[in-house]
């Protein structure tokens, strides 16, 4: 039993999603249905695979016969499932070269209109029906929209029609018919007496079925009693009809006004109990009602492209992030239409991948950015083509000029210059990193904490510092780095020569005013 209401929660699920039919016939183990809706023929065979079914295939004179009364109060033009993808028609061809959406090249009935569309062109050609005595196929193409199109669906188990010939049903593509051989799953059956029945697996279920399916039936609300059975339950001043346990009726001296619930009673045995509307579960007062999450049953929503939302005593199916609803049916969502990467995007089911060219990364704080990356010791610079002197490198690198060559980006050691790790440096391609001792903790990226166990056995602890050049875009400037190198080196025996010439001068100049330099000199009087 819980397989058959999967499968009628499968297919009226599917129909609540899409285009409702505006007719349809049902034969043998067939149905076809009629939509108006203006559109092409892709978006037609989008809306009959909702309930993975196709365009109609009229393959056969019994079927070529139905259409008279599918399309018998309509007008207009209709697709059907007959296309031809490329190249033009051969007339020599019982198809011309077409085939049925179901891929079959070959057909026991044909009825081509005398005269075809000239192919100007092999661009995809499909086949449309007018309302007229003979349905004749016409070509076309297929982007161009018509006025409706009919819909084919198999079916398994079906049920035989009700011997009551003033019984009524609704199938579950939404189309209702007043007689039929055979029905297919999910079809509604309403009785004069207002007793009600739906198809399950070849048999006709009486009212409540599960509350899942169209509220089980139920004239007002449907909900499962103690013994998980579903039960029907009507407003206040109202009693359901024991003769068909699915409509209400007006009740002079009502049980349930005693109990004070706060939905709904329900009689149960020879008493009356609370009940709650679906999508609510009773309290522990056994009157009150407090919403229930249907979203933990995954039966619901069960499309790998629909998440479901729990809402106040209900819930709904939406397309998950990256898909969108079209024609009832989610769909991906091409973002890199948009254009969301700097670089290159690639689309794939619920989103997409930002990827850059060669030379650069993506960026870690922010994935649709790039960033310049050499990843060894030198590599290239990127000049701008109108300006040899505005070259750019990545960060971690320094811009250098080789004799005969273009502009180079070498990599810096932030080891030996401006950065700080309290025990250990290793400088990287691009950045560096600080490592601590064993027994220590690395924190702030820089400073080492002993740790709390002194005896610990951790392993070193290290942490790569990304280096950021705060203006990675610079001019240049005309001296090399060897050149910088050579002028700070002559700069600094320069000041050390100033400094030993100033002590010289310093320590003469106290030798001369020393009173020594004064005294006469010693000797036997003249």
């Amino acid at each position: 039993m819980r397989d058959v209401l999967l499968l009628l929660l499968w297919v009226l699920s599917g129909v609540a999603w899409g285009t409702q039919p505006t007719g349809g016939y049902c034969i043998g183990s067939i149905c076809f249905a009629l939509f108006e809706t203006e559109t092409d023929f892709k978006g037609a065979q989008d809306i009959c695979s909702q309930l993975h079914g196709h365009l109609m295939t009229v393959r056969s004179s019994v079927h070529h016969d139905s259409l008279s009364l599918l399309l018998g109060n309509t007008s207009g033009l209709h697709w059907i499932g007959l296309y031809l993808l490329k190249g033009c028609p051969d007339p020599t061809a019982d198809l011309r070269g077409y085939q049925w959406v179901t891929t079959d090249t070959t057909s026991n009935f044909l009825n081509w209109a005398e005269a075809s569309t000239p192919c100007s062109s092999p661009s995809p050609r499909c086949i449309f029906i007018p309302n007229d005595d003979k349905f004749q196929w016409h070509e076309d193409s297929c982007e161009t929209p018509k006025s409706g199109f009919l819909c084919e669906y198999s079916f398994q188990d079906m049920c035989p029609g009700l011997k009551n010939t003033k019984v009524v049903y609704t199938t579950p593509f939404g189309f209702t018919v007043d007689d039929a051989a055979t029905l297919p799953a999910g079809t509604i059956a309403e009785h004069p007496d207002e007793i009600k029945r739906v198809c399950a697996s070849k048999l006709w279920m009486k009212a409540p079925w599960s509350c899942e399916i169209q509220r089980g039936g139920c004239e007002h609300k449907c909900t499962t009693n103690p013994e998980n059975r579903p039960v029907c339950f009507c407003p206040p001043g109202n009693t359901v009809n024991p003769a068909n346990d699915r409509t209400c009726e007006v009740s002079i001296d009502d049980p349930c006004l005693q109990l004070n619930c706060e939905h709904a009673c329900y009689k149960h045995l020879d008493s009356f109990l609370c009940t709650c509307s679906e999508g609510f579960v009773l309290g522990d007062d056994m009157k009150s009602c407090r919403d229930f999450d249907e979203c933990l049953d995954e039966r619901f929503c069960p499309g790998d492209e629909e998440k479901c939302v729990n809402v106040h005593g209900d819930f709904q199916c939406v397309c998950k992030d990256g898909y969108k609803l079209n024609g009832g049916t989610c769909v991906d969502t091409d973002e890199c239409a948009s254009a969301p990467c700097e670089h290159m995007c690639k689309n794939k089911p619920g989103g997409y991948d930002c990827s850059c060219y060669e030379g650069y990364k993506v960026d870690p704080s922010s994935t649709d950015k790039c960033k310049r990356h050499c990843g060894k010791e030198e590599c290239l610079a990127e000049c701008d083509p109108n300006n040899k002197f505005q070259c750019f490198c990545p960060d971690g690198y320094m811009l250098d000029e080789r004799e005969g060559a273009p502009w180079v980006c070498v990599d810096l050691d932030e080891c030996e210059s401006y950065t700080y790790c309290e025990q250990h440096c290793e400088n990287l391609y691009g950045s560096y990193m600080c490592f601590c001792d064993r027994g220590f903790t690395l924190v702030d990226g820089s400073d080492c904490v002993k740790g709390a166990d002194e005896n610990t056995e951790d392993t070193t602890v290290t942490e790569i510092m990304e280096v950021v050049t705060v203006a990675p875009t610079h001019r240049p400037s005309a001296v090399s780095a060897g050149g910088l190198a050579g002028i700070i080196i002559c700069t600094a025996f320069f000041i050390l020569l100033a400094a030993f010439l100033i002590h010289h001068i310093l320590c003469g100049k106290v030798k001369a005013e020393s009173p020594v330099a004064f005294k006469a000199p010693e000797g036997p009087e003249a």
